[in-house]
Protein backbone atom coordinates (compact mmCIF):
# COMPACT_ATOMS: atom_id res chain seq x y z
CA UNK A 1 0.00 0.00 0.00
CA UNK A 2 1.13 3.47 -0.64
CA UNK A 3 2.56 5.60 2.35
CA UNK A 4 1.65 9.01 2.78
CA UNK A 5 4.07 10.73 5.33
CA UNK A 6 1.20 13.11 6.59
CA UNK A 7 2.30 15.47 8.91
CA UNK A 8 0.31 14.90 11.72
CA UNK A 9 -0.77 18.19 12.89
CA UNK A 10 -2.02 18.95 9.21
CA UNK A 11 -5.48 18.09 10.12
CA UNK A 12 -7.61 16.24 13.20
CA UNK A 13 -7.66 13.43 10.35
CA UNK A 14 -3.52 13.20 9.54
CA UNK A 15 -3.30 13.36 13.51
CA UNK A 16 -5.96 10.32 13.56
CA UNK A 17 -3.65 7.95 10.85
CA UNK A 18 -0.83 8.81 12.32
CA UNK A 19 -1.90 7.51 15.65
CA UNK A 20 -3.08 4.29 14.02
CA UNK A 21 -0.22 3.82 12.15
CA UNK A 22 2.21 4.11 14.97
CA UNK A 23 -0.07 2.08 16.71
CA UNK A 24 0.16 -0.68 14.38
CA UNK A 25 3.82 -0.31 13.48
CA UNK A 26 4.45 -0.72 17.53
CA UNK A 27 3.28 -3.97 17.57
CA UNK A 28 5.44 -4.60 14.48
CA UNK A 29 1.93 -5.38 12.34
CA UNK A 30 1.45 -5.42 8.77
CA UNK A 31 -1.65 -3.72 7.47
CA UNK A 32 -2.73 -7.24 6.87
CA UNK A 33 -2.23 -8.28 10.49
CA UNK A 34 -4.62 -5.41 11.55
CA UNK A 35 -6.94 -6.43 8.71
CA UNK A 36 -7.50 -9.68 9.75
CA UNK A 37 -7.97 -8.50 13.42
CA UNK A 38 -10.40 -5.66 12.48
CA UNK A 39 -12.44 -7.29 9.53
CA UNK A 40 -11.46 -4.05 7.67
CA UNK A 41 -9.69 -4.65 4.34
CA UNK A 42 -6.01 -3.24 3.87
CA UNK A 43 -7.21 -0.72 1.52
CA UNK A 44 -9.44 0.84 3.63
CA UNK A 45 -6.90 0.76 6.85
CA UNK A 46 -4.42 2.69 4.82
CA UNK A 47 -6.71 4.84 3.23
CA UNK A 48 -7.38 6.10 7.04
CA UNK A 49 -3.59 6.01 7.60
CA UNK A 50 -2.89 8.52 4.84
CA UNK A 51 -5.94 10.17 5.49
CA UNK A 52 -7.93 9.67 2.30
CA UNK A 53 -10.77 8.03 4.50
CA UNK A 54 -12.71 9.34 7.69
CA UNK A 55 -12.35 6.68 10.13
CA UNK A 56 -15.90 6.14 11.63
CA UNK A 57 -17.05 5.20 15.58
CA UNK A 58 -17.11 1.50 14.12
CA UNK A 59 -14.05 1.29 12.76
CA UNK A 60 -12.43 3.18 16.03
CA UNK A 61 -13.87 0.76 18.47
CA UNK A 62 -12.78 -2.52 16.40
CA UNK A 63 -9.13 -0.93 16.24
CA UNK A 64 -9.34 -0.52 20.09
CA UNK A 65 -10.15 -3.93 20.54
CA UNK A 66 -7.36 -5.23 18.55
CA UNK A 67 -4.74 -2.60 19.96
CA UNK A 68 -5.72 -3.48 23.65
CA UNK A 69 -6.66 -0.24 24.33
CA UNK A 70 -10.67 -0.31 24.60
CA UNK A 71 -12.20 1.11 27.76
CA UNK A 72 -8.83 3.19 28.60
CA UNK A 73 -8.45 7.09 28.48
CA UNK A 74 -6.80 7.05 25.37
CA UNK A 75 -9.02 4.97 22.75
CA UNK A 76 -9.27 6.18 19.25
CA UNK A 77 -12.92 6.61 19.65
CA UNK A 78 -12.64 8.95 21.61
CA UNK A 79 -10.57 10.05 19.46
CA UNK A 80 -13.19 10.37 16.30
CA UNK A 81 -15.48 11.53 18.73
CA UNK A 82 -13.18 14.98 19.43
CA UNK A 83 -13.06 15.49 15.31
CA UNK A 84 -16.71 14.99 14.41
CA UNK A 85 -17.47 17.52 17.46
CA UNK A 86 -15.10 19.96 16.12
CA UNK A 87 -14.11 20.75 19.78
CA UNK A 88 -11.10 20.87 19.97
CA UNK A 89 -8.36 22.45 17.69
CA UNK A 90 -5.96 20.98 14.96
CA UNK A 91 -3.54 18.70 16.80
CA UNK A 92 -4.73 18.90 20.32
CA UNK A 93 -6.00 15.23 20.17
CA UNK A 94 -2.73 13.57 19.23
CA UNK A 95 -1.04 16.08 21.89
CA UNK A 96 -3.30 14.88 24.23
CA UNK A 97 -2.45 11.77 23.69
CA UNK A 98 1.06 12.29 24.07
CA UNK A 99 1.33 14.17 27.42
CA UNK A 100 -0.78 11.25 28.98
CA UNK A 101 2.89 9.35 28.09
CA UNK A 102 4.81 11.84 29.03
CA UNK A 103 7.72 11.95 31.67
CA UNK A 104 7.68 15.67 32.42
CA UNK A 105 4.90 18.19 31.24
CA UNK A 106 5.91 22.24 30.70
CA UNK A 107 2.65 24.49 30.37
CA UNK A 108 2.79 28.52 29.98
CA UNK A 109 -0.50 29.72 29.94
CA UNK A 110 -2.21 33.20 29.70
CA UNK A 111 -5.49 34.71 30.50
CA UNK A 112 -7.19 31.42 31.78
CA UNK A 113 -6.00 28.93 33.95
CA UNK A 114 -4.75 25.87 31.81
CA UNK A 115 -7.13 22.52 32.01
CA UNK A 116 -4.61 20.40 34.08
CA UNK A 117 -5.60 22.72 36.99
CA UNK A 118 -9.35 23.47 35.93
CA UNK A 119 -11.94 22.89 38.38
CA UNK A 120 -14.59 20.89 36.86
CA UNK A 121 -17.29 24.34 37.90
CA UNK A 122 -14.23 26.63 36.11
CA UNK A 123 -13.88 24.08 33.10
CA UNK A 124 -17.75 24.33 32.76
CA UNK A 125 -18.23 28.03 32.89
CA UNK A 126 -15.89 28.54 30.35
CA UNK A 127 -17.49 26.20 28.08
CA UNK A 128 -21.12 27.52 28.67
CA UNK A 129 -19.50 30.94 28.23
CA UNK A 130 -18.61 29.59 24.90
CA UNK A 131 -21.92 28.27 23.83
CA UNK A 132 -23.76 31.57 24.89
CA UNK A 133 -21.46 33.60 22.08
CA UNK A 134 -22.73 30.58 20.04
CA UNK A 135 -19.02 29.47 18.93
CA UNK A 136 -19.86 25.82 20.14
CA UNK A 137 -22.38 23.40 20.77
CA UNK A 138 -24.13 21.99 24.00
CA UNK A 139 -22.53 18.60 23.42
CA UNK A 140 -19.10 20.24 22.09
CA UNK A 141 -19.00 22.53 25.33
CA UNK A 142 -19.43 18.87 26.73
CA UNK A 143 -16.75 17.31 25.24
CA UNK A 144 -14.69 19.97 26.28
CA UNK A 145 -15.12 19.79 30.01
CA UNK A 146 -15.00 15.42 29.79
CA UNK A 147 -10.93 15.97 28.03
CA UNK A 148 -10.21 18.19 30.72
CA UNK A 149 -11.30 15.43 33.32
CA UNK A 150 -9.73 12.61 31.25
CA UNK A 151 -6.59 14.87 31.21
CA UNK A 152 -6.51 15.44 35.00
CA UNK A 153 -7.15 11.73 35.45
CA UNK A 154 -4.11 10.33 32.86
CA UNK A 155 -1.29 12.59 34.72
CA UNK A 156 -2.19 10.75 38.08
CA UNK A 157 -0.66 7.50 36.86
CA UNK A 158 2.27 5.85 38.38
CA UNK A 159 5.06 7.19 38.67
CA UNK A 160 3.51 10.87 38.81
CA UNK A 161 5.50 13.03 35.84
CA UNK A 162 6.79 16.24 37.15
CA UNK A 163 4.20 19.21 35.62
CA UNK A 164 5.75 22.82 36.06
CA UNK A 165 3.41 25.38 35.28
CA UNK A 166 3.86 29.17 34.19
CA UNK A 167 1.05 31.31 34.49
CA UNK A 168 0.49 34.60 33.20
CA UNK A 169 -0.53 37.24 36.29
CA UNK A 170 -4.19 37.60 33.92
CA UNK A 171 -4.68 33.57 34.70
CA UNK A 172 -5.67 34.64 38.29
CA UNK A 173 -6.53 37.83 38.07
CA UNK A 174 -9.50 37.41 35.50
CA UNK A 175 -12.23 35.82 38.01
CA UNK A 176 -14.46 32.93 36.11
CA UNK A 177 -17.96 31.99 37.38
CA UNK A 178 -19.36 32.53 40.02
CA UNK A 179 -17.63 33.98 43.54
CA UNK A 180 -17.40 30.79 45.08
CA UNK A 181 -16.47 29.06 42.10
CA UNK A 182 -13.25 31.53 41.73
CA UNK A 183 -12.21 30.95 45.09
CA UNK A 184 -12.05 27.12 44.57
CA UNK A 185 -9.95 27.37 41.39
CA UNK A 186 -7.46 30.04 43.55
CA UNK A 187 -7.55 27.24 46.18
CA UNK A 188 -7.27 24.47 43.63
CA UNK A 189 -3.99 25.98 42.52
CA UNK A 190 -2.44 26.43 45.65
CA UNK A 191 -3.50 22.64 46.27
CA UNK A 192 -1.66 22.18 42.77
CA UNK A 193 1.67 24.12 44.40
CA UNK A 194 1.63 21.75 47.48
CA UNK A 195 2.09 18.77 45.45
CA UNK A 196 5.84 17.00 45.38
CA UNK A 197 5.95 16.58 41.66
CA UNK A 198 4.69 20.34 40.67
CA UNK A 199 5.96 23.64 40.31
CA UNK A 200 3.63 26.58 40.27
CA UNK A 201 5.06 29.92 38.88
CA UNK A 202 3.41 33.37 37.92
CA UNK A 203 4.82 35.70 35.65
CA UNK A 204 3.67 38.76 36.91
CA UNK A 205 2.77 41.55 34.61
CA UNK A 206 5.75 43.57 36.08
CA UNK A 207 7.78 41.39 33.73
CA UNK A 208 6.84 43.45 30.39
CA UNK A 209 8.59 42.36 27.68
CA UNK A 210 10.51 39.83 29.67
CA UNK A 211 7.89 37.74 29.23
CA UNK A 212 9.06 35.54 26.40
CA UNK A 213 5.57 33.72 25.04
CA UNK A 214 2.83 35.39 23.44
CA UNK A 215 0.68 32.09 23.12
CA UNK A 216 -0.07 29.74 25.33
CA UNK A 217 2.95 27.23 25.38
CA UNK A 218 2.95 23.49 25.80
CA UNK A 219 6.09 21.40 26.28
CA UNK A 220 6.38 17.61 27.05
CA UNK A 221 9.21 15.38 27.62
CA UNK A 222 8.65 11.48 26.31
CA UNK A 223 9.64 8.78 27.68
CA UNK A 224 12.75 8.21 24.94
CA UNK A 225 14.27 11.85 26.02
CA UNK A 226 12.42 13.01 22.59
CA UNK A 227 10.42 16.39 22.87
CA UNK A 228 7.01 17.70 21.48
CA UNK A 229 5.82 21.49 21.62
CA UNK A 230 2.21 22.14 21.71
CA UNK A 231 1.20 26.35 20.99
CA UNK A 232 -2.16 27.34 20.43
CA UNK A 233 -4.09 30.52 19.61
CA UNK A 234 -7.59 31.11 19.78
CA UNK A 235 -8.78 29.18 16.80
CA UNK A 236 -5.25 27.54 15.85
CA UNK A 237 -3.06 24.79 17.16
CA UNK A 238 0.41 23.73 15.86
CA UNK A 239 2.03 20.60 17.51
CA UNK A 240 5.42 20.59 16.52
CA UNK A 241 8.24 17.29 16.78
CA UNK A 242 11.00 18.50 15.12
CA UNK A 243 13.65 19.24 17.80
CA UNK A 244 15.60 21.67 16.05
CA UNK A 245 12.69 23.86 16.69
CA UNK A 246 11.64 22.64 19.99
CA UNK A 247 14.78 22.97 21.83
CA UNK A 248 15.22 26.33 21.41
CA UNK A 249 11.65 26.81 22.53
CA UNK A 250 12.13 24.95 25.75
CA UNK A 251 15.19 26.88 26.62
CA UNK A 252 12.96 30.05 26.37
CA UNK A 253 10.94 28.15 28.67
CA UNK A 254 14.01 27.95 31.27
CA UNK A 255 14.42 31.62 30.73
CA UNK A 256 10.56 32.28 31.92
CA UNK A 257 11.11 30.49 34.48
CA UNK A 258 14.13 32.27 35.93
CA UNK A 259 12.14 35.62 35.39
CA UNK A 260 9.26 34.87 37.16
CA UNK A 261 8.02 34.69 40.04
CA UNK A 262 9.61 31.67 42.78
CA UNK A 263 6.65 29.55 43.80
CA UNK A 264 6.55 31.01 47.11
CA UNK A 265 6.11 34.31 45.73
CA UNK A 266 3.18 33.29 43.30
CA UNK A 267 1.36 31.47 46.28
CA UNK A 268 1.37 34.33 48.44
CA UNK A 269 0.32 36.23 45.09
CA UNK A 270 -2.44 34.06 44.89
CA UNK A 271 -3.82 33.54 48.94
CA UNK A 272 -3.75 37.87 48.82
CA UNK A 273 -5.99 37.73 45.60
CA UNK A 274 -8.12 34.42 46.90
CA UNK A 275 -8.54 37.19 50.15
CA UNK A 276 -8.88 39.85 48.24
CA UNK A 277 -5.91 41.74 49.88
CA UNK A 278 -3.76 44.31 48.01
Amino acid sequence: MNRNELSPDASPRAAFGDRLRRLREARGWTLDDLSAQMEYSSAHISGVENARRAATVKFAERADHAFGIAGTSETLTSDVHRIRSGALLEGFPEYVGCEARAVEVRVFETGIVPGLLQTPAYADALAQAAVQRGTITPAQAAERVAVVANRQTALRRTPVPPVIVVLDESCVRRPIGTAEEWTAQLSQLLVFAEQPNTVLQIAPFAMGVRRAFNLPMYLLTMADRSLIAYAKSATRGHLERDEKFVRPILGTYYQLQADSLSQPDSVAMIRKIREGTP
